[in-house]
């Protein structure tokens, strides 16, 4: 007791540790130093998206404008807004061959779309499952065709679709557009089913679910998202080629929009007013796409690039 009664005595006649007030005040500036780099870093990437899209939505909000004015100011007041506002120029550009286009390349779109997400699924799906040298082979095969340029091939596609009697019709399109398409969706695909985890197989197994019961109510409903991200890819690429369907389609009635524009432009060479109007008509299906399914197609593309 006598002990602790001196310690306690000596302990509080010592004399106390001075307080280093200069380390608080070092950590607020870094603190504040901190807090100032991440704001000027924040403003700067805000700043550069706001330049980006200004970039990207102006042109567009000029053809909008431009389609909406007469023939005399979209050359004498380019930048400015339109006087009278011509809507009449939407209508005229539908019922002089706009519709027919339009819904050309609806069908050649939905189609290849089909075809491409059935066909893709399914192979990604086996070579996903099963592991031996041929599907090795394959998955070769596979990532080869995406290094395949639309250019090289396109004589021997022109030959090969007249052979089989295809040239002019939408089947030409369809077809070639799906074996583009194929090669990226199977490889995205793929990469999802990876990620899936195999005890949902096993288990669907001991239930006595058959192989294609197991794609289509294990794997089909889990990759909803890269399902919708292929389907947005894919709408983009037949929605807006041009090189094939100007070759494989001579045919007026059955071209689609691209392909049709570029008459269209001829055919209306002083009337710029209903060519925007027509040119905004075959923007609108994409921009309305990809405004309703651009967080799908973030979230596929992240997700399925976890495994390869």
């Amino acid at each position: 007791m006598t002990k602790t009664n001196e310690n306690i005595k000596v302990d509080m006649l010592a004399p106390e540790k001075p307080v280093n007030k200069e380390r608080p005040a070092k950590k607020a500036k870094t603190s504040m130093k901190t807090n100032l780099q991440g704001k000027v870093t924040k403003n700067m990437v805000l700043l550069g998206l706001l330049l980006f899209a200004f970039v990207i939505l102006y042109p567009l909000f000029w053809m909008v404008v431009s389609s909406l004015k007469s023939y005399d100011e979209i050359y004498n007041n380019v930048w400015g807004l339109p006087s009278v506002w011509h809507f009449e120029n939407y209508a005229t550009a539908w019922s002089m061959g706009i519709s027919g286009y339009f819904f050309n390349s609806l069908f050649v779109t939905l189609s290849t779309i089909v075809l491409v997400v059935m066909i893709g699924s399914m192979a990604a799906f086996t070579l996903s499952r099963y592991k031996s040298r041929w599907i090795d082979v394959a998955l070769i095969f596979t990532i080869g065709g995406i290094m395949m340029n639309p250019q090289v091939a396109l004589i021997p596609l022109f030959e090969l679709l007249t052979w089989l009697d295809l040239i002019n019709t939408h089947w030409a399109l369809i077809l070639t557009y799906v074996a583009y398409r194929l090669p990226l969706t199977i490889i995205l695909i793929r990469a999802f089913f990876l990620s899936i985890p195999k005890e949902l197989e096993e288990s669907a197994i001991i239930d006595g679910c058959s192989e294609f019961g197991i794609y289509a109510r294990i794997y089909l409903p889990l990759s909803i998202p890269i399902i919708v991200t292929t389907i947005v890819l894919t709408a983009y690429f037949a929605w807006n080629e041009f090189m094939f369907a100007t070759v494989f389609i001579d045919s007026d009635v059955l071209k689609t929009i691209p392909s049709g524009l570029m008459n269209f432009r001829d055919a209306l060479r002083t009337d710029w007013g209903v060519l925007l109007a027509g040119m905004v008509i075959a923007t609108i299906p994409m921009v309305i796409l990809l405004v309703f399914l651009q967080r799908y197609l973030v979230r596929g593309l992240s997700e399925g690039s976890v495994k390869g």
